[in-house]
């Protein structure tokens, strides 16, 4: 994203991305690459993900992001205490040159990302240097907050994106000039994505980027409560620290652009028959007897005449859409952009969940927000519970509001593909 529009001072202080000593798993010592990774920390939704990710090899990443124990604090300990042992262990080691990395995915569809991983001065709001485009919940902040302090580390990187000049810019042709070189790691993991690493280490080569990053903005597609993460743990550290920067991938999708999905929700104590009855003359509701994929067909064709919205739980499909406008008028801030007031997750979470079925949305106990369509449903029908399945929103109406100062409901998008934890970390001591 360019800095055009807005002040000088940030037109002059953009992206500042550092190199750093990355600490990378050493293949000798681990059964596979592939066996120590995992999703993003908020990624591992499915009802045997994380066992499977432990089991999958003892020192998978996920006993660092998601450590398991009876309290928090004893949580974090524990993840102290396994990376220090994997250090002295040499199971994780450190890269000998600080540097930036290229990272690319690549799966079986032909689908291409490459991006750049470092260190990110992390800035104020008012700078308007990384667009926040949704709200955060404190409790997932404090969580990973307290994590970060204990394993004094960032862990696994945000997905930013900026919009560079096409395929003209420095950056750009010098991250397709290191792909083309034999890479730091490669591993195929078991999604069928491939994804390889490499080190920039020269002085002229990090120069060039850092000159050419610092003219944009960027936006975050994944990792909101990180960022904020990094935000309150910088304000608590005297500058300058190893606080100022956190740890993130950049990718530019004037090159790559970015798959965006839906978020979708699960109500855990609302049963699809109440959901539904509660609807009676606020919202159409149609009963559909046909399979996922046509369902979520279904789903599309109505988004694209106003919101929609699709209820799963009991075995069937219930498509939502036509909402009554005076509800939506008493329901709905009117002091927002009209692209604001018209997302589908605005409607769902003041009109529906506040209004409506009177669920607190930022309570665990009562609402989940899972990425996967059909893990989703089979909780939901497992539960008793109802799922909310949602459209993607378009990352033009995501960026327009970001750029306004608007953030969107949280959780409303899932921008990917998203990096691949335990690829490569940042100490923070070092």
């Amino acid at each position: 994203m360019d800095t055009a529009g807005h002040s000088e001072a940030t037109a002059h202080r953009g992206l500042e991305l550092t190199p750093f000593r990355g600490l990378r798993y050493d293949p000798d010592r681990v059964g596979s690459l592939a066996a120590v990774t995992s999703p993003p920390y908020d990624v591992v939704v499915r009802p045997d993900g994380l066992h499977h990710l432990e089991s999958s090899d003892p020192h998978n990443i996920v006993r660092l992001i998601l450590p398991q124990a009876a309290t928090p604090s004893v949580r974090n300990e524990q993840a102290a205490e396994t990376l220090r042992r994997w250090l002295s262990e040499g199971v994780l080691t450190t890269d000998p040159q600080p540097g930036l990395y290229v990272y690319e995915q690549r799966d079986g569809t032909g689908m291409l990302q490459r991006g750049i991983i470092g260190a990110l001065r992390v800035s104020d709001p008012a700078e308007q240097v990384v667009l926040p485009h949704e709200d955060v919940m404190p409790h997932v902040v404090a969580d990973r907050a307290a994590l970060m302090r204990a394993t004094s580390a960032n862990l696994e990187p945000l997905l930013l994106t900026y919009r560079g000049d096409g395929s003209s810019t420095a950056t750009a042709d010098l991250v397709e000039r290191t792909a083309g070189r034999p890479p730091l790691l490669a591993t195929t993991t078991e999604d069928g994505f491939s994804h390889r690493l490499w080190s920039v280490t020269d002085p002229a080569d990090l120069a060039t980027i850092q000159t050419d990053l610092a003219r944009h903005q960027a936006l975050i597609a994944d990792g909101h409560h990180r960022w904020a993460t990094y935000r309150r743990l910088r304000t608590e550290h005297p500058s300058p620290s190893p606080w100022d920067h956190g740890l993130v991938l950049l990718v530019d999708t004037a090159r790559y652009p970015l798959r965006v999905r839906a978020i979708h929700r699960l109500l855990h104590d609302l049963p699809v028959d109440r959901a539904v009855a509660a609807l009676h003359g606020l919202f159409r509701v149609r009963r559909l007897h046909a399979p996922l994929p046509e369902a979520l067909e279904a789903l599309a064709d109505a988004a694209c005449a106003g919101n929609a919205f699709l209820l799963a739980g009991d075995g069937s499909f219930h498509l939502v859409d036509h909402p009554d406008p005076d509800l939506l008028a008493r329901t709905i801030p009117a002091d927002r952009p009209a692209a604001w007031r018209t997302l589908d997750a605005t409607v769902l979470h003041a009109t529906l969940l506040d209004h409506v079925w009177r669920i607190p949305e930022d309570s665990p106990a009562h609402i989940a927000y899972i990425h996967d369509t059909a893990a989703t449903v089979a909780k939901a029908e497992r539960d008793g519970g109802t799922a909310v399945l949602m459209h993607p929103v378009r990352e033009e109406v995501v960026r327009d509001l970001a750029r306004q100062g608007v953030t969107m409901p949280r959780k409303s998008t899932s921008f990917g593909p998203k990096p691949a934890s335990g690829l490569v970390l940042r100490a923070l001591d070092l």
